[in-house]
């Protein structure tokens, strides 16, 4: 097994053979994922990634396709880099992205510089670039804040909690407005949390599975904050199909659609699947850190019945194989992601 070695590409990837294509975000879990599903495919994929340390990329994630992707190394914030890999491309997935809640908090004016004005600025290049591109942008369920109801639809009201989902609404917002406006044509998906092989383990900036994860392969236990919240997880795979899915298919360009997982489970059914799925290991229940709490939307799990019908997807990993899935990767590679 490769670093990020994928699943066996299924034939949502087919579309996309000797397409041009680029990735933003393409070092992270999910644009990594993409990725190699492309170029199995056949495609030719160019990855713009600035390999943040403080965000998801890592180049472990594509090793073995050097040669065989093109990649630039630049900030989305980089007008002129962008630009140039926009040129000629038929379809963007754009994944490029300050993804931590609690970071954009901590750094208001960054999260907005990256999730929100980088995302106008992108979208102006690709009007003046390349009009025709088909677009798929990765939002967040974040941007719905604590639901009125459950599971939440498409049409809940959007009450973000954080600076980090009021500027992806705000990124949303301008793929949906230059689609209405100047016909681009842009989907935005609304993900859920997405977890597998390649994701972020050494700190919880992105995702507590990720330290959940890394504590249980170095033996020691992992914390534990409530346990009763409810929430739906995605495999990395599935994301990936959810993606490629979006874009060919022309029924959804306009929208936007929530991703869900299979299953809606607390997070001590979570901890204690790792556990299992581990072979052992324990988790110790606590408090939520105030900080943390005074950002969280407790329960959330998506209705992606919308999606579902428009593209045919299905979540196919559970949250017990998508976890051992995971401890198996890490178990190797586990050096290169602390």
């Amino acid at each position: 097994m490769t670093a990020a070695s994928a699943a066996p590409a299924r034939d949502s990837a087919t579309p996309f053979k000797a397409a041009k294509i680029l990735v933003t975000g393409g070092f992270g879990l999910i644009g990594s994922a993409l990725t190699r599903r492309l170029v199995a495919a056949g495609s030719q994929v160019c990855v713009l990634d600035n390999l943040d340390p403080d965000s998801g990329a890592n180049r472990k994630n594509l090793e073995g396709l050097e040669g065989r992707i093109e990649t630039t190394i630049a900030d989305i914030r980089d007008a002129d880099a962008v630009r140039r890999a926009l040129a000629g491309r038929d379809v963007l997935f754009n994944l490029a992205a300050q993804s931590s809640h609690l970071g954009s908090m901590q750094a208001p004016l960054a999260d907005l510089d990256v999730n929100a004005r980088a995302q106008l600025s992108l979208l102006e290049s690709v009007r003046v670039v390349n009009p025709g591109l088909r677009i798929v942008y990765a939002s967040t369920r974040q941007i719905y804040g604590k639901p009125d109801y459950l599971p939440v639809d498409e049409r809940h009201p959007l009450r973000p909690v954080d600076v980090n989902g009021i500027d992806t609404l705000a990124g949303e917002a301008f793929h949906l407005l230059y689609h209405g406006v100047h016909g681009l044509r842009t989907t935005a998906l609304r993900l859920t949390n997405t977890y597998g092989p390649g994701m972020r383990i050494r700190d919880a900036r992105q995702t507590f599975v990720g330290v959940w994860l890394r504590a249980a392969l170095e033996g020691r236990p992992f914390e534990l904050w409530g346990g009763g919240q409810k929430r739906d997880f995605t495999y990395v795979e599935d994301a990936a199909e959810a993606f490629l899915l979006a874009a060919a298919t022309p029924a959804t360009v306009g929208g936007v659609y929530n991703i869900g997982g299979e299953g809606v489970l607390t997070l001590k059914q979570v901890a204690e699947a790792l556990v299992a799925a581990n072979g052992g290991g324990s988790f110790v229940v606590k408090e939520f850190p105030p900080e943390r709490k005074a950002i969280d939307i407790g329960d959330y799990w998506a209705d992606d019945t919308t999606f579902k019908r428009a593209t045919g997807w299905q979540p196919r990993v559970g949250i017990r194989a998508g976890l051992e899935k995971s401890l198996d990767f890490f178990r190797t590679w586990l050096p290169n992601y602390v």
